[in-house]
């Protein structure tokens, strides 16, 4: 008995639940878990089904996209654990998080190599027994720089996504378009507000009452891209700038690894510059 997880994104209309359903159990499949949501605004449909049955995925999708209108997007996904490279640069709380949940057996992936920019974080990344590569930007011009970089991405197979894990240098047009709806970002939501340097300390002089911070897809937009997830965290006038920084830290971990995880389990739609989650 295989397990799949089925994506559909369509045009809505009438009874697009009740023949995908019938698909399902024409094929005799057990449908574990489903969900589906309407944006009335745009006409849009999505569903996410877990079935389980005798059946392999190309049929399935077949099956699918044949009784649905013809602009409809459908995958099925086999799940298995997917890969990832985390890039960074000097800042080690990010890292550090996902490199500990993925020991523990939390991150259901393959970490296949981690990309900096600095030397800094090879002595962390060594405990873990994962690929280090320092791609240094020095005397480099960005689009080469970039250029390096992906070709150490594509050396190896099968990338599904590449985590910035404070990641500090902004990316092209041309390797954001290399990797659509792959790169996952974290940002503190102070942004746009707070912009530029320190934004802690920009914050604590402006005496904010909430601290946060954003996970989202990168495209051509600084820190605008799809949004995936965000926490914030109260905070009050004992708080010195370094105490917010802090609490912004573990905000930061918490939302890059709640939202790596959704993507990893094929939870996300992206659509008009948004998500919708399941």
């Amino acid at each position: 008995m295989s397990q799949y997880i089925v994506l559909i994104d369509a045009n809505d209309e009438k009874g697009l639940v009740y023949k995908v359903s019938t698909i399902f159990f024409n094929n005799n499949l057990n449908i574990i878990s489903n969900s589906e949501f309407v944006d009335r605004d745009n006409n849009k449909f999505f569903m996410r089904s877990v079935v389980e049955g005798d059946i392999d995925a190309d049929s399935l999708c077949d099956a699918i996209k044949n009784t649905l209108p013809q602009s409809a997007s459908v995958r099925v996904v086999k799940p298995k654990k997917k890969n990832i490279i985390i890039m960074a640069t000097k800042e080690l709380h990010a890292l550090g998080d996902i490199l500990i949940r993925h020991e523990a057996g939390e991150l259901d992936a393959n970490i296949v190599a981690v990309i900096s920019n600095y030397d800094k974080l090879e002595s962390l990344v060594n405990k873990f027994d994962i690929p280090f590569v320092c791609i240094s930007h020095e005397g480099c011009e960005r689009p080469e720089h970039e250029e390096k970089i992906i070709k150490c991405i594509d050396s190896f197979e099968s990338v599904d996504y590449i985590v910035l894990a404070k990641y500090m240098r902004i990316l092209t047009p041309r390797f954001v378009e290399t990797y659509e709806h792959k790169i996952i970002n974290i940002h503190h939501s102070f942004l746009p507000a707070f912009i530029g340097a320190n934004p802690y300390k920009q914050a604590y002089d402006r005496g904010v009452k909430i601290i946060g911070a954003t996970a989202h897809f990168v495209n051509n937009n600084l820190d605008e891209g799809p949004i995936i997830a965000q926490e914030v965290i109260h905070v009050n006038h004992a708080y010195g700038w370094k105490d917010m920084q802090r609490s912004g830290k573990d905000a930061e971990k918490v939302v890059l690894s709640h939202a790596l995880k959704l993507a990893l389990e094929d939870r996300i739609f992206v659509y008009a510059n948004k998500t919708v989650i399941f």
